[in-house]
Protein backbone atom coordinates (compact mmCIF):
# COMPACT_ATOMS: atom_id res chain seq x y z
CA UNK A 1 0.00 0.00 0.00
CA UNK A 2 2.78 2.53 0.63
CA UNK A 3 3.75 2.02 -2.64
CA UNK A 4 0.39 3.21 -4.11
CA UNK A 5 0.76 6.29 -2.38
CA UNK A 6 4.04 7.05 -3.10
CA UNK A 7 2.70 6.90 -6.83
CA UNK A 8 0.03 8.56 -6.02
CA UNK A 9 2.14 11.41 -4.39
CA UNK A 10 4.48 10.84 -7.72
CA UNK A 11 1.45 11.52 -10.32
CA UNK A 12 -0.46 14.55 -8.29
CA UNK A 13 2.86 16.43 -7.46
CA UNK A 14 4.05 16.18 -11.65
CA UNK A 15 0.03 17.46 -11.96
CA UNK A 16 0.77 19.81 -10.33
CA UNK A 17 3.96 21.10 -11.56
CA UNK A 18 2.10 21.41 -14.82
CA UNK A 19 -0.54 24.18 -13.20
CA UNK A 20 2.73 26.31 -12.40
CA UNK A 21 4.19 25.59 -16.11
CA UNK A 22 0.91 26.34 -17.96
CA UNK A 23 0.99 29.62 -16.74
CA UNK A 24 4.89 30.32 -17.79
CA UNK A 25 4.65 28.89 -21.98
CA UNK A 26 1.39 31.17 -21.72
CA UNK A 27 2.93 34.04 -20.71
CA UNK A 28 6.27 33.31 -22.98
CA UNK A 29 3.51 32.86 -25.97
CA UNK A 30 2.28 36.40 -25.24
CA UNK A 31 5.27 37.95 -24.05
CA UNK A 32 7.80 37.24 -27.45
CA UNK A 33 4.57 38.14 -29.77
CA UNK A 34 4.01 34.60 -30.80
CA UNK A 35 0.42 35.43 -29.67
CA UNK A 36 -1.25 38.51 -30.18
CA UNK A 37 -1.94 41.10 -27.79
CA UNK A 38 -4.29 43.62 -26.95
CA UNK A 39 -6.84 42.54 -29.21
CA UNK A 40 -9.46 44.33 -27.41
CA UNK A 41 -7.89 46.81 -25.65
CA UNK A 42 -9.74 50.10 -26.21
CA UNK A 43 -12.93 48.17 -26.36
CA UNK A 44 -14.74 48.75 -23.70
CA UNK A 45 -18.06 46.48 -24.69
CA UNK A 46 -15.78 43.73 -25.11
CA UNK A 47 -13.19 44.63 -21.55
CA UNK A 48 -16.33 44.33 -19.46
CA UNK A 49 -17.40 40.93 -20.85
CA UNK A 50 -14.03 39.32 -20.93
CA UNK A 51 -13.19 40.75 -16.92
CA UNK A 52 -16.66 39.70 -15.55
CA UNK A 53 -16.27 36.31 -16.94
CA UNK A 54 -12.86 35.92 -15.39
CA UNK A 55 -13.63 37.14 -12.24
CA UNK A 56 -16.78 34.92 -12.24
CA UNK A 57 -14.63 32.08 -12.76
CA UNK A 58 -11.94 33.14 -10.44
CA UNK A 59 -14.80 33.50 -7.40
CA UNK A 60 -16.73 30.49 -8.51
CA UNK A 61 -13.80 27.83 -8.86
CA UNK A 62 -11.19 28.89 -6.48
CA UNK A 63 -14.16 27.78 -3.08
CA UNK A 64 -15.07 24.78 -4.91
CA UNK A 65 -11.90 23.22 -5.61
CA UNK A 66 -10.81 23.19 -2.33
CA UNK A 67 -13.52 21.47 -0.42
CA UNK A 68 -13.71 18.59 -3.08
CA UNK A 69 -12.14 15.35 -1.44
CA UNK A 70 -14.52 15.74 1.69
CA UNK A 71 -16.50 12.13 0.70
CA UNK A 72 -13.25 10.09 -0.14
CA UNK A 73 -12.77 9.18 3.56
CA UNK A 74 -15.47 6.54 3.71
CA UNK A 75 -14.46 4.63 0.85
CA UNK A 76 -11.97 1.71 1.56
CA UNK A 77 -8.35 2.55 1.40
CA UNK A 78 -7.50 1.18 -2.27
CA UNK A 79 -10.92 2.98 -3.35
CA UNK A 80 -10.10 5.78 -1.38
CA UNK A 81 -6.47 6.40 -3.01
CA UNK A 82 -8.03 6.23 -7.02
CA UNK A 83 -10.70 8.55 -5.52
CA UNK A 84 -8.09 10.94 -4.11
CA UNK A 85 -6.48 11.34 -7.19
CA UNK A 86 -9.32 12.16 -9.26
CA UNK A 87 -10.91 14.33 -7.40
CA UNK A 88 -7.51 15.74 -6.76
CA UNK A 89 -7.44 16.03 -10.58
CA UNK A 90 -10.54 17.29 -10.38
CA UNK A 91 -9.45 20.06 -7.72
CA UNK A 92 -5.90 21.09 -10.17
CA UNK A 93 -7.98 21.42 -13.05
CA UNK A 94 -10.94 23.72 -11.97
CA UNK A 95 -7.79 25.87 -10.97
CA UNK A 96 -6.12 25.97 -13.93
CA UNK A 97 -9.76 27.51 -16.04
CA UNK A 98 -9.06 30.63 -14.26
CA UNK A 99 -5.15 30.92 -14.06
CA UNK A 100 -5.00 30.37 -17.68
CA UNK A 101 -8.29 32.07 -18.84
CA UNK A 102 -7.53 35.00 -16.96
CA UNK A 103 -4.35 35.29 -18.41
CA UNK A 104 -5.30 35.23 -21.89
CA UNK A 105 -7.83 38.41 -20.88
CA UNK A 106 -5.20 40.17 -19.55
CA UNK A 107 -3.24 40.02 -22.63
CA UNK A 108 -6.29 40.61 -24.42
CA UNK A 109 -7.15 43.41 -22.92
CA UNK A 110 -4.46 44.56 -21.30
CA UNK A 111 -6.46 45.28 -18.09
CA UNK A 112 -4.64 44.01 -14.84
CA UNK A 113 -8.14 42.50 -13.29
CA UNK A 114 -7.45 39.02 -14.76
CA UNK A 115 -3.76 39.25 -13.96
CA UNK A 116 -4.93 39.80 -10.06
CA UNK A 117 -7.49 36.94 -10.74
CA UNK A 118 -4.88 34.83 -12.45
CA UNK A 119 -2.75 35.72 -9.33
CA UNK A 120 -5.61 34.61 -6.90
CA UNK A 121 -5.73 31.06 -8.53
CA UNK A 122 -2.44 30.58 -8.63
CA UNK A 123 -2.44 31.69 -4.57
CA UNK A 124 -5.02 29.36 -3.98
CA UNK A 125 -3.08 26.52 -6.01
CA UNK A 126 -0.73 26.42 -2.76
CA UNK A 127 -3.44 24.97 -0.72
CA UNK A 128 -3.59 22.56 -2.97
CA UNK A 129 0.13 20.72 -3.27
CA UNK A 130 0.36 17.39 -2.73
CA UNK A 131 2.28 15.20 -0.43
CA UNK A 132 2.52 12.31 1.33
CA UNK A 133 1.21 14.06 4.64
CA UNK A 134 -1.22 15.60 2.89
CA UNK A 135 -2.84 11.74 1.62
CA UNK A 136 -2.67 10.56 4.76
CA UNK A 137 -4.31 13.06 6.76
CA UNK A 138 -6.97 13.93 3.89
CA UNK A 139 -8.09 10.26 4.09
CA UNK A 140 -7.21 9.71 7.98
CA UNK A 141 -5.01 6.96 7.43
CA UNK A 142 -2.95 8.40 10.73
CA UNK A 143 -6.46 7.62 12.43
CA UNK A 144 -6.67 4.34 11.38
CA UNK A 145 -3.16 3.35 11.64
CA UNK A 146 -3.36 4.32 15.50
CA UNK A 147 -6.66 2.15 15.94
CA UNK A 148 -4.88 -0.84 14.27
CA UNK A 149 -2.14 -0.77 17.03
Amino acid sequence: MEERINKTVKYLQAEYIMIWILPIVLVILYETGIMTEGDYAGDARMDYILQTIGILLTVGLIPFSLSLVKCVKLLSLPDALSSYRRWSEIRLGLLVVPILTNLSFYYLTLNTTGLFCAAMSLIASLFCVPTRKRIWNELDLLKEEKEEE
